[in-house]
């Protein structure tokens, strides 16, 4: 018959990798979190950049409540003086 005890040097180690283990995917959902916001700030501002663009060459009512949404503008007038602000 074989017994075998576990001293506390390996529960001690056990203990530091699960927690190693666990701060470490905590670090990277923080990150990917993180560039998920900043990429989803950069895809507005170009939709607003490029919706801009074909507001000004179209003046479709089509653009403007796809922008006035973005933009929370609901003035024709300010969303032009938006969009000639921008595309400058």
């Amino acid at each position: 018959m074989r017994f075998e005890l576990k001293n506390n040097d390996q529960v001690f180690s056990s203990k530091v990798y699960s927690v190693i283990f666990i701060s470490s995917v905590f670090s990277i959902t923080l990150l990917l979190l993180s560039l998920t916001i900043n990429l989803a700030r950069i895809s507005k501002s170009f939709e607003v950049n490029y919706l801009c663009k074909l507001f000004i060459v179209e003046k479709s009512g089509f653009n403007f409540k796809r922008l006035s949404k973005l933009t929370n503008q609901t003035s024709k007038q300010k969303m032009w003086e938006l969009c000639k602000e921008i595309t400058k």
